[in-house]
């Protein structure tokens, strides 16, 4: 029978919409110094930008889905130590929105306008994912990680060659989520099935290709 986690105090769910309203609605901060502080920006030609804006905006959307992805499994995640690591990658996260965000802007471009919607819908299988157990809760993540790091490296294979900056937040990026990815199979994630890999291919297709130009 399936063992339900503890229900979240009131003062919980006021802290977890606290963080939803800040993940859409606020400047995003970093504790770290951002990967691009040190290079040089140079000027793109409008097509090299419009580029440029359209996977950092991909990557900013992503940044949202994994906040929401992880609020939801810590929520419903039962292991304590689970729960840690599923904490402590949405910390990393916030700061990749704050790289993202700050780019977006000195290319002149936005964030998704569909932010909400991805927030939602990866909040609710955050929620699904934890309740069905922690070790593919754990899994999840990896699988997860596994995937944004594979999106990571296309971007670097296919952002202009004059756009040092925004190879500097990938690449810092990817080392990030790799390492998320290593700390959730050292936790005991389990090795998710084939069909469930290829759902969340696919629903990552969908999310980039919208957000690439919304």
């Amino acid at each position: 029978m399936l063992k339900l986690p503890p229900l979240p105090s009131l003062d919980a769910l006021i802290c977890e919409f606290d963080t939803a309203l800040r993940t859409l609605a606020a400047p995003a901060q970093s504790v770290r110094e951002h990967p691009d502080r040190h290079v040089d920006d140079v000027e793109l030609s409008a097509a090299d930008k419009q580029h440029a804006a359209g996977l950092m905006r991909v990557n900013h959307c992503g940044e949202v889905c994994a906040q929401a992805l992880y609020q939801g499994q810590a929520l419903t995640a039962r292991d304590p130590a689970a729960r840690e690591a599923l904490r402590e990658a949405a910390h990393e996260e916030v700061e990749h929105l704050a790289w993202t965000e700050q780019r977006l802007a000195e290319l002149g471009s936005h964030k998704s306008l569909l932010n909400p919607l991805w927030y939602a819908g990866s909040l609710a299988i955050g929620v699904t994912a934890g309740l069905i157990g922690d070790k593919w809760n754990l899994g999840f993540l990896a699988e997860t990680e596994r995937q944004v790091g594979a999106h990571l490296q296309s971007h670097l294979q296919t952002l202009p060659e004059a756009d040092q900056k925004s190879r500097a937040i990938v690449a810092q990026m990817y080392t990030d989520e790799m390492s998320h990815a290593e700390k959730a199979i050292e936790l005991g994630a389990a090795e998710l099935p084939a069909s469930v890999k290829a759902v969340m291919q696919g629903s990552s297709k969908v999310m980039t290709s919208l957000s690439y130009r919304v």
